[in-house]
């Protein structure tokens, strides 16, 4: 990622990943080497998950976030690099837990996708019963 690496933490959504490290700097936002607006298409939406909770601590401005994200749609990354910032935000600063429990920034969201059983067309839907 980069030399200057200060905090380094982990987020998952659904099948995203996403590592997110905070870099001494004035308050980028990268994601996979482009600029994170860019990156999520010019979503507002995606990019206010993503703020919330540097905004619930008030750190915004204090240093590069840099983050590398695989796997999932847009959504399932800004929320997986959501829970990686919140996650980075704790280990920069012990008081900052609370606040971002509360919002409830910290908890992993466990649903996936379920899987295809046989004789079905997907996870559950299956053929129109036919009674005659």
């Amino acid at each position: 990622m980069s030399q200057n690496l200060l905090l380094l933490s982990v987020g998952r959504r659904k099948s995203a990943v996403a590592k997110v490290a905070f870099v001494a700097g004035t308050g980028k936002l990268i994601i996979n080497d482009k600029d994170a607006f860019h990156y999520l298409q010019q979503n507002a939406l995606s990019m206010a998950v993503i703020q919330a909770p540097l905004k619930t601590v008030s750190f915004e401005k204090r240093y590069n976030i840099v983050i590398q994200v695989q796997g999932g749609g847009l959504r399932a990354q800004a929320e997986a690099i959501q829970l990686g910032i919140a996650r980075v935000l704790c280990l920069a600063a012990n008081t900052f837990r609370a606040p971002l429990k509360e919002k409830g920034f910290l908890r992993r969201d466990p649903r996936r996708k379920e899987r295809k059983k046989y004789g079905l067309k997907k996870a559950r839907k299956a053929e129109q019963y036919s009674k005659r």
